[in-house]
């Protein structure tokens, strides 16, 4: 759970050794490998937590497969946007580190645009509850925004699918301070996910003609 994650963090921050936290490795740019202490969530931290249709939201462990959450959603007529070709295992915490998309992001965006909230662990230990507005957020990051937004405002572009790098400009005040959309895509490096909030969309009645 939540405290053996902070317990290996500390063991680990303790003795100087890396740690790589896991999902099912189907990314293509080798994210899921390294040195180190592997924090394997397909083994654990793999449940569906809950799943609500009335307000269209789910709460998953990092361990989720893609597919096994679509199924459940399915029941009620509702799936997770985001599709990558690995969605057969592919986990929701490995595309969330990596903001995964699919074929079907002009519709529904990437993973970033479907995640409301996220619960992690960051280096220190200390467990973080990101959403919109600044608290959850860890000491200095606040004035470190406040005294780059000309560079913020302007040294991003404007694409869809901008996945690389820190997405920095989701804590932009007219972007809502989004700390959970500025932790998707940073692969593990800002912190350990423990559990997410994400939004679901009402199932295609067919994928294919």
């Amino acid at each position: 759970d939540a405290d053996d994650v902070a317990a290996v963090l500390a063991v680990c921050r303790e003795r100087g050794v890396p740690v790589v936290p896991r999902g099912a490795g189907t990314s293509i740019a080798g994210q899921a490998t390294g040195t180190g202490v592997v924090l394997d969530f397909t083994r654990h931290l793999n449940r569906i937590v809950s799943l609500d249709p009335e307000t269209r939201t789910a709460v998953v462990q990092p361990g989720v497969v893609l597919d096994d959450l679509r199924a459940a959603a399915t029941r009620h007529g509702l799936t997770f946007g985001p599709d990558p070709s690995t969605h057969s295992r592919c986990t929701l915490g490995g595309m969330i580190g990596n903001n995964s998309c699919g074929s079907h992001s002009v519709a529904w965006g990437t993973t970033a645009d479907n995640v409301s909230a996220l619960t992690v662990t960051d280096g220190t230990g200390t467990p973080r509850r990101l959403a919109r507005g600044w608290d959850g957020a860890p000491q200095g990051l606040r004035p470190l925004v406040d005294g780059a937004l000309a560079l913020l405002r302007t040294g991003y572009p404007d694409l869809p699918r901008r996945i690389s790098g820190y997405a920095l400009d989701a804590l932009l005040p007219e972007n809502g301070t989004d700390l959970a959309r500025a932790f998707c895509g940073s692969e593990g490096t800002l912190g350990v996910l423990t559990e997410a909030d994400v939004r679901l969309v009402e199932a295609p009645r067919a994928r294919a003609l």
